[in-house]
């Protein structure tokens, strides 16, 4: 990855910088990243499902993938499934989900993730539900149609899901986007 990943505001890697500068002046020890899990569920048309994070939530305010934290004993594959059946009601097949990234939290972060990204078709006959519980918005968007509204500022999120949406963007289809083979073995974490 580049050092400015497509996509990515300069106002927003001003405020990444900013936030790195400011941790390594304090002398604060990074916050132990906790273990997460997101999904892409993808139409046949290629829009993704997006969520808008309630304000109160970790994020709050941000467009994301559906995800969490996993739980004592889980893989990311077992939370990637249940966090989208608890928080959509679509239920997907372990088989089906598609290593796409790991991202781990800068070290400047107060709270940080050590995040696996699946990808996935949206299984047939399935619709995905608004998670009350946790977002207050959602919608489905065509990653380009994403990455611009965020490049209007009309659709804040963080440089991950951003990222994400800016890959996939670079595929002509969902079979291509899911023939993608990636070795997230060790996750990425960014540096400003």
């Amino acid at each position: 990855m580049s050092s400015e990943p497509k996509g990515i505001s300069e106002e927003m890697l001003a405020r990444l910088t900013e936030m790195s500068r400011e941790f390594r002046e304090s002398g604060r020890e990074p916050a132990v990243p906790r273990s997460a899990a997101t999904v892409v569920l993808i139409r046949p048309d290629r829009s993704v499902f997006l969520i808008r994070r309630l304000r109160a939530m970790a994020f709050g305010g941000m467009w994301a993938f559906p995800g969490g934290a996993l739980e004592p004993g889980e893989t990311p594959v077992d939370a990637a499934v249940r966090e989208v059946q608890e928080e959509t009601g679509v239920v997907i097949e372990p088989s089906a989900l598609v290593p796409w990234h790991r991202w781990l939290t800068p070290v400047f972060e107060r709270k940080r993730f050590d995040t696996w990204f699946f990808v996935t078709a949206l299984p047939p006959g399935q619709e995905p539900n608004l998670p009350e519980s946790e977002a207050d918005h959602m919608q489905w968007l065509t990653p380009q149609a994403a990455v611009a509204e965020n490049a209007a500022g009309t659709l804040p999120m963080l440089p991950p899901t951003l990222i994400t949406l800016s890959e996939l963007d670079t595929y002509d289809s969902v079979k291509a986007m899911l023939a993608v083979t990636r070795d997230v073995s060790e996750p990425f974490m960014p540096e400003f």
